[in-house]
C-alpha cells in the first residue's frame, strides 16, 4: 500500500470531519433508529428503513475517512526545495493557446478540489508540473487535446 501525501491542513480537515461524524452524527442516527423502532413493526416502518439507510451511508463515510487517514503521509512543503514545483507549491501558469492565466496549488488526492484551485499531484496537470521551474513549458494531455502551459511563478505559502 502506498502512502498518500497530504498537507497538515488537509489532514486536520479530514480528522475534524471524522470526529464530527463519530461524536455527533452517529449518536443522532442511533437515536433516530431507536425512535423509529418504537413506532412498532419495523418490517413496514419507513422511518426505520430511512434511518438504517442513513446509518449505512454514515458508516461507509467513516470507514472511508479512516482509510484515507491511515494512508496519509503529512508533508510539510516548507521542508522541500523551493526552486522547482513540488507537493504544496502554488503555481501560476499561462495557457499558451488561450493566453489565460491560472493558479493552482498541488496537493494530495484526498484534498484536491478544482473549485478551490487545488489539484492532485497525481492528476495529469499536477503530474506534468512536478519538477518544473519558472519559464518551463508543460504539455498536458487533456480530453480536448494537448494543452501547453508556461510556468510563470512558483510559491510555497
Amino acid at each position: 500500500m502506498t502512502r498518500r501525501p497530504i498537507t497538515k491542513e488537509g489532514y486536520n480537515i479530514l480528522m475534524k470531519e471524522l470526529k464530527f461524524l463519530k461524536e455527533k452524527e452517529r449518536p443522532k442516527i442511533i437515536k433516530e433508529i431507536g425512535e423509529a423502532r418504537g413506532h412498532g413493526d419495523i418490517s413496514e416502518n419507513a422511518e426505520y428503513e430511512a434511518a438504517k439507510d442513513k446509518q449505512g451511508i454514515l458508516e461507509a463515510r467513516i470507514k472511508d475517512l479512516e482509510y484515507r487517514l491511515s494512508m496519509a503521509e503529512i508533508i510539510d512543503p516548507s521542508t522541500l526545495s523551493h526552486d522547482r514545483i513540488a507537493f504544496g507549491a502554488t503555481v501560476r501558469l499561462l495557457n499558451v493557446e488561450t493566453d489565460e492565466e491560472q493558479t493552482y496549488q498541488l496537493v494530495g488526492p484526498d484534498e484536491s478540489d478544482v473549485a478551490q484551485k487545488k489539484i492532485s499531484v497525481y492528476s495529469p496537470l499536477g503530474h506534468a508540473l512536478l519538477g518544473k521551474q519558472v519559464d518551463d513549458s508543460v504539455m498536458v494531455n487533456a480530453p480536448k487535446g494537448v494543452i501547453e502551459y508556461e510556468v510563470l511563478e512558483i510559491s510555497f505559502d
